[in-house]
């Protein structure tokens, strides 16, 4: 690994732990200001809103702009707007409002940090797939044990000292986090495209992932598994209590099954794309996913509830490695940031679609409908997608791309006007 990877990993590592920490405490502390579901609700809707508003505009403002300069750019901003509402949490004027805004500003940060960083990694590794799936293995374990594990139990204790306490805390992980990226070396920018608009090329972008299969058939997974898996999640706290007998701790503890599952999953994801193919392996941790909630759904005990949370962890783990990675090494890099940005769109669009349809299900059936539904939906997802990320395609990408791949610094593709780019998927 280069170097700069490192100092790229701790600075993720130390912005998922603020992430965890603020996770934690921003409902906690909306809910020592009202008692209104609804309100806060919005609280929690809001940190969402700027992926299905401004998702694909910003990976063409990204694809625009330097990237590293971004990353830290967007972690300054953020540690100033949470050192600011620490200010007025010590001051005693939160509001609901209040609240609601700096979710959305945060949620607006990230969409700019995440769509820069996706883009920057592969320029720092050269476009290697197999360094790509061991950084991305690396991140997400960080991100999983960070965010999952140690930031929601930190936010909670820190809440407890004071509510100015944890948004401090983030802040300052924040401001750590700028520090280092801006120590990550300067990457030259790709070839400038020609000139056009906005808007134009953020379209351009967008229907360069529809018109590219293997693409298509990776955004679709985590769109459809949104679907699937916010549908479980909306009903799994009651599921949990009535149907298992869990009580708050217990449920906790399922919770940490699957985060646990989570780390086993990225941990072994290079492994299993070396050994199947990564076409293969990624329907194979789809499947795995599928057939992991359809036990959920049948668990007679929460010991089997927990397994079965565990091994989809696993496949959703692996598939958050084996995706990403995959995508990077056969995207152009002037394109990097809006295909980034519009398969995270497709994700973030369909995470309501999700929550509704679990909602409606379990009030219309069964608690146990939900979860029945999600795994013949991601079942079915899985026989839709695997022709489309076959191993046949993929390798077929991978030799396409081969030629555009760069040492490190160097442009990855030439200058070229988007929407007359052809992908390698739409010639076979």
């Amino acid at each position: 690994m280069p170097t700069g990877f490192g100092r790229l990993w701790t600075a993720q590592s130390v912005s998922s732990l603020g992430d965890g920490v603020s996770h934690a405490a921003l409902p906690l502390l909306a809910l020592t200001l009202t008692r209104d579901p609804m309100a806060l609700a919005v609280v929690t809707a809001a940190g969402t809103l700027p992926w299905l508003l401004f998702g694909v505009l910003g990976g063409a403002l990204v694809d625009r702009w330097d990237r590293r300069r971004t990353m830290w750019g967007m972690d300054a901003a953020r540690a100033a707007l949470l050192a600011t509402t620490a200010a007025a949490a010590a001051l005693d004027v939160l509001s609901i409002p209040l609240l609601a805004a700096v979710a959305f500003l945060l949620g607006l940060g990230g969409l700019f940090f995440d769509t820069a960083a996706t883009a920057y990694l592969p320029d720092l590794l050269g476009r290697d797939p197999a360094l790509l799936e061991r950084a991305n293995s690396r991140l997400r374990g960080a991100q999983t044990a960070m965010s999952g594990f140690a930031g929601p139990p930190a936010g909670s204790a820190l809440l407890a000292i004071g509510r100015a306490v944890p948004l401090l805390a983030d802040a300052v992980s924040f401001m750590l986090s700028a520090l280092l990226v801006r120590s990550l070396p300067a990457l030259p920018r790709p070839v400038p495209e020609i000139r056009e608009s906005l808007l134009r090329q953020a379209r351009a972008g967008a229907s360069y992932v529809f018109r590219d299969r293997v693409l298509l058939g990776l955004a679709l997974r985590p769109a459809v598994g949104n679907i699937a898996f916010l549908a479980v999640e909306t009903v799994l706290a009651l599921f949990a209590h009535d149907r298992l007998g869990i009580d708050t701790f217990g449920f906790g503890l399922l919770l940490t099954a699957e985060a646990t599952g989570g780390l086993l999953g990225a941990g072994i994801a290079s492994s299993l794309g070396r050994r199947l193919g990564t076409g293969s392996a990624l329907s194979c941790t789809a499947a795995v996913e599928g057939l992991a909630i359809l036990g959920l759904a049948a668990a007679p005990n929460p010991f089997v509830a927990g397994l079965a949370l565990a091994v989809c962890g696993a496949g959703m783990g692996a598939t958050m490695v084996l995706g990403p990675s995959l995508r990077q090494t056969i995207v152009p890099a002037h394109l990097m940031g809006r295909v980034a940005s519009t398969s995270r769109m497709l994700a973030m669009c369909a995470a309501p679609i999700g929550a509704f349809l679990g909602g409606w299900l379990a009030t219309t059936y069964d608690i146990r409908t939900p979860l029945y539904a999600a795994a013949v939906l991601l079942l079915a997802m899985t026989a839709v997608t695997a022709s489309m990320t076959s191993n046949r395609r993929v390798e077929a990408a991978l030799r396409a791309a081969a030629p555009a791949a760069a040492p490190v610094g160097a442009p990855a593709h030439p200058a070229s006007k988007d929407p007359a780019q052809k992908s390698a998927a739409d010639l076979l």
